[in-house]
């Protein structure tokens, strides 16, 4: 497999069904931590904070400034991706039911001169809050560490 940027990985992972086992462990095998989960809300603080905390739990990040930071810009970015810019810090205004994906690494793979850098995609339905209106959204945040 080819060098691969830390967005791409975390964007493979976000679209990939339940057969990513396989493509998560050869990356961690290439010292990228990774995680995939779900959320859904029609609140924005609501995926931040899931987002956050599994970030934590799975301990992907650790508690300072620095990482905290990088985690928080990453995820707005992606959320402003996903929203398509109509981001507000409090109801979406539209119902999000969506896969995450939080990767922390080299930004591009063997690349040791690049830092660390963390990734978030987000990948899922969007929409009315109507079963049967809604749509697939994607968005990506990358930031430094």
């Amino acid at each position: 497999m080819k060098k691969q940027g830390i967005g791409k990985i975390a964007l493979l992972l976000a679209i990939t069904g339940g057969d990513d086992e396989k493509l998560k462990k050869y990356y961690e095998s290439k010292n990228y931590m990774i995680y995939k989960g779900q959320a859904g809300s029609m609140d924005a603080k609501k995926i931040i904070a899931s987002i956050e905390t599994a970030a934590y739990r799975e301990n992907i990040i650790m508690e300072n400034y620095h990482e905290e930071h990088a985690l928080y810009h990453a995820i707005i970015e992606a959320l402003s991706g996903y929203c398509r810019g109509q981001v507000m810090l409090g109801e979406v205004l539209r119902s999000a039911g969506l896969t995450f994906t939080i990767v922390k690494g080299k930004l591009i793979d063997g690349d040791t001169s690049s830092g660390n850098w963390i990734a978030v995609v987000l990948y899922g339905q969007i929409g009315s809050p109507r079963r049967g209106f809604e749509h697939e959204a994607i968005g990506m945040g990358i930031q430094p560490i």
